[in-house]
């Protein structure tokens, strides 16, 4: 796990870091919805296959790359790893796995299968240990669809990422999903946002 401390002293950002840190503590969400007609014409696994286009994209963009130390340094991760839900039906209950990136899609894809054998069945909120504090979130509702979604989180110093998928509808040819985006304000702008989501988009219409 390797990482750049930021120099708040000479980071053209620092302004705006410090109102939403500071004086107006702000994270917010956005959600969308990501045609994925292409991902299941062609026969991938929706989540497996997602968690690699999230992770993807996310390395891509430094904005969702960034957070807080435990000592309170503000870093830039040089990458970052997905940390997902893995939902129980005879509990109700969910746990969360990590899984190490690959930029080699089917090289994740033998991963994720890995640790979903080993760890998939064993409850408890976290079964796989050591996961790195690079990691971020990623859960999926599959039971509804949703057109807004949001957390909240506490104290307004979690700058790291979360996404959250809901169930997929089809209608006019076409399958669609929706995707909540939760970001900090501090370190990601709606610009960024949307940017992100069309690169994911690209990422989804051209995955072999």
């Amino acid at each position: 796990m390797e990482y750049t401390v930021i120099d708040l002293a000479e980071w053209p950002r620092r302004e705006y870091y410090e109102h939403y840190m500071s004086d107006v503590p702000c994270t917010y969400s956005l959600t969308a919805s990501l045609d994925i007609t292409e991902l299941r014409r062609r026969g991938h696994r929706l989540y497996p296959a997602m968690l690699y286009l999230l992770t993807r994209t996310v390395n891509r963009h430094e904005q969702f790359r960034m957070a807080l130390r435990p000592g309170g340094e503000l870093v830039l991760y040089f990458s970052m790893t997905p940390c997902y839900t893995v939902f129980h039906a005879s509990t109700g209950t969910f746990s969360n796995i990590w899984t190490e990136y690959s930029e080699d899609y089917r090289a994740f894809l033998r991963s994720y299968a890995c640790d979903m054998e080993k760890y998939g069945n064993l409850g408890g909120f976290q079964p796989k240990p050591g996961a790195p504090e690079n990691c971020f979130t990623v859960s999926m509702l599959p039971w509804t669809t949703f057109e807004g979604f949001n957390l909240n989180t506490a104290g307004f110093k979690y700058l790291i990422p979360i996404f959250t998928m809901g169930k997929y509808r089809e209608s006019g040819g076409r399958t669609t999903m929706p995707i909540a985006v939760q970001v900090h304000h501090a370190v990601c702008d709606g610009f960024h946002v949307c940017r992100f989501l069309d690169d994911l988009q690209t990422g989804i219409n051209s995955l072999e």
